[in-house]
């Protein structure tokens, strides 16, 4: 069941949550994400706990569900020997758990298909780095099949997520366009530049003039560098701006732990909304929980 209203005009109208990370709550749920294609291979070995996870957030106040595509690829899954044709059915599949959960939260629920970086496929963590050398073109030829497919599957937005660098968001901009769904734009950051160095507001301004853009903001990132960001997007585009960092723990790559204590505080949301945040929540991290506390705080 699809909402009444488009994303974009709630948008117009209020301030939207969205869900936290998809993966801790997969962990929580006791899955092993240990494989490259991450979550994305619950997919096709695990839909029923993705669509629990999702209804979790559900359940905690999320107005949004990103879907599980952020690291579906068709190239990630020829690696594991899926055929094309079941890799197109796995991403659609993604759009539909997302909207069963929505559908049984009673109420308004919106589902955002996610596009996830090149360096999400490749595993490596350049997802944090971009500058692959790789060029616009080729970027663009990469990521047009999944949109193509992710679109044709009916979510109500495409989110271009955690994208580290501007040739990137180019590339995603110019595969999305005349897709015929809206998307929104966020950046993974580091201060006050893309993970790739460049500064925010020139990344920002890309999609300024980009009509199919409802929204331009950061994920994945310190919930302190959200801060400053927020105001950035909103001075510069003149759009809704969306916002959904990490917990602030750091990520050990060679030992494949979280380390550090938590700094995403729910209060924050406050001052997002203040300087233009219209979608809000959570990335890696950040759970059910956190969730519902955020959305009490809009409450208040």
């Amino acid at each position: 069941m699809r909402p009444a209203r488009t994303l974009a005009a709630a948008l117009a109208e209020e301030t939207v949550v969205l869900d936290g990370g998809l993966s801790n709550q997969l962990v929580d749920q006791g899955c092993d994400l240990s494989d490259d294609l991450w979550s994305a291979r619950l997919l096709a070995d695990g839909p029923e706990q993705i669509e629990t996870a999702h209804a979790a957030y559900v359940r905690a106040g999320a107005q949004v569900l990103i879907t599980s595509s952020y690291q579906a690829t068709y190239e990630g899954f020829a690696r594991r020997g899926v055929p094309r044709r079941e890799a197109g059915a796995l991403l659609a599949g993604s759009v539909e758990l997302a909207r069963r959960a929505g559908a049984a939260g009673q109420r308004e629920v919106w589902v955002a298909a996610s596009v996830g970086p090149y360096g999400a496929m490749l595993a490596d963590g350049s997802e944090y780095r971009g500058r692959y050398g790789l060029t616009v073109a080729e970027l663009e030829r990469f990521h047009r099949p999944r949109i193509e497919a992710l679109a044709a599957a009916g979510p109500d937005a495409l989110a271009l997520e955690t994208v580290p660098d501007t040739d990137e968001a180019e590339a995603l901009l110019r595969a999305a366009d005349g897709c015929g769904v809206p998307v929104w734009l966020s950046y993974s950051i580091a201060g006050e530049r893309t993970r790739a160095g460049q500064p925010l507001a020139d990344a920002f301004a890309l999609a300024a003039g980009a009509g199919q853009v409802i929204a331009v903001g950061i994920n994945c990132c310190e919930p302190a560098d959200a801060d400053h960001a927020v105001g950035i997007a909103a001075s510069v585009t003149g759009k809704p701006v969306v916002v959904y960092p990490n917990s602030g723990e750091g990520w050990d790559a060679e030992t494949r732990s979280w380390r550090g204590g938590a700094t995403f505080d729910p209060a924050r949301v406050r001052s997002w909304q203040k300087a233009g945040a219209r979608l809000v929540g959570g990335c890696c991290r950040v759970g059910p929980a956190d969730i519902a506390r955020l959305g009490a705080a809009l409450a208040r």
